[in-house]
């Protein structure tokens, strides 16, 4: 939620503003990502021939430092019921958007959807929104526990107010730290490649345990060859669809951040850190000047096709009756957030793939063709139901998916 989209490299350029269509001067982060060649001995070349305070000034050396990586830190510091906060700004959201604010008293949190965080187009009927305030309300309910309290759940208790998400009720409980719970600071969107490894079908049906309490929710796996390949290329083509339209395109961009400074002083967005690329890459397209934005739209399609399709071990799509229904977005969202909290803690990786629902409620939004609507549909085999979310899973090559992304304190999204 994590989306979520897996982005291609950012588009803010170091003094923060977007990155404009002009062609790249000079030596490129365009051209180097075009290469992604370069060797150890060229960074220490690179860092001798004065780039080494464009190399501080940048967080080259200071990735998942600073206090905009503090929550991560600090996550189960707290007591009482900003403890419950503080896990739950953990939970995968769109973009690293983090639009959310909470309400908190003694005996009861209230959380609230943060609409001036919507990410416009690439999002247009607040779906994947939703869904993320569902994850985060999972991540709650988790730390109600651990922390010794008996929550009660209500879903869009102001009737007429979508914005008032959910209220938690809390009594004093008993207190248990589950293993969903230990996950939380563990889980992160995972946009590396994967091991050519498949997921056995007993991992698979764990996992669809997961959310046998929660209603009116369903969970598809396509795991063949042959389903992968073509959910594989349908995400594809969703995701040329949405580089093609320009307010998608820069809705999308206007999340990405660079320059350290904005890292720090918003402390939100999607990161290089983020991306799954090496440690090298990353260091060096760092130290580089930000590319326009018709390349990084390029450049995420051609990560979507490489690797990330192209290493699914698997792919899940979480459905629901109607995708439309704010409560039930917000159930999805929370399966979702408990099936990445189970990968966390059991050698899995999880990645966000959100480019076909976007497409599909652009279409929707738009009065456009029903192409992607048409194909998720058939996406689903049980009639009733329609695909809320998708992701991909595997076992990961290696650690470059697993960074920290910025968040935001729980004091901060407080009221």
């Amino acid at each position: 939620m994590s989306a979520t989209l897996s982005p291609p490299p950012p588009s803010v350029n170091p003094q923060g503003g977007l990155a404009t269509d002009r062609p790249d001067e000079g030596t490129s982060r365009r051209a180097f990502l075009g290469r992604a060649g370069l060797t150890a001995g060229t960074a220490l070349v690179l860092g001798a021939g004065g780039l080494g305070y464009r190399a501080y000034d940048e967080g080259v050396f200071q990735t998942g430092q600073g206090g905009a990586y503090d929550a991560w830190r600090d996550w189960d510091k707290q007591r009482g019921p900003i403890a419950l906060v503080s896990a739950a700004i953990l939970a995968a959201n769109p973009h690293n958007s983090q639009a959310w604010a909470f309400r908190v008293s003694p005996d009861r949190v209230d959380v609230y959807a943060d609409r001036a965080r919507h990410i416009g187009a690439v999002d247009p009927l607040y779906r994947e929104m939703y869904v993320g305030l569902g994850a985060s309300i999972e991540n709650l309910l988790l730390a109600a526990r651990a922390n010794g309290y008996d929550a009660r759940l209500s879903l869009l208790p102001s009737p007429g107010e979508p914005v008032h998400a959910a209220r938690v009720d809390l009594a004093p409980g008993t207190a248990h730290r589950g293993s969903l719970y230990e996950q939380i600071p563990h889980r992160h969107t995972d946009r590396s490649a994967f091991l050519a490894q498949r997921v056995p079908n007993r991992v698979l049906a764990e996992m669809t345990a997961l959310g046998e309490d929660l209603p009116d929710t369903r969970l598809y796996w396509f795991t063949s060859r042959a389903d992968t390949q073509r959910v594989g290329a349908l995400m594809i083509a969703a995701a040329e669809a949405l580089t093609k339209d320009r307010e998608q395109s820069v809705d999308d961009n206007r999340w990405f951040r660079h320059d350290w400074d904005a890292i720090q002083s918003h402390k939100d967005g999607l990161t290089l850190d983020s991306q799954g690329l090496s440690e090298l890459t990353t260091a060096i397209a760092k130290l580089l000047p930000a590319t326009s934005r018709t390349y990084n739209d390029e450049y995420w399609v051609k990560r979507t096709r490489d690797p990330q399709t192209r290493t699914a071990a698997a792919y899940g799509v979480i459905a629901v009756p109607n995708p439309a229904d704010h409560r039930q977005r917000m159930v999805g969202g929370r399966l979702l957030e408990r099936i990445h909290l189970w990968t966390a803690g059991n050698g899995l990786s999880l990645g966000h793939m959100n480019q076909i629902t976007e497409r599909v409620d652009r279409e929707r939004q738009l009065g456009l063709s029903p192409v992607f609507q048409t194909a998720a549909r058939q996406l689903v085999p049980d009639k009733g139901y329609e695909q809320l979310v998708a992701f991909r899973i595997g076992y990961p090559a290696s650690n470059d998916g697993r960074r920290l992304s910025p968040r935001r304190t729980a004091a901060a999204v407080v009221a």
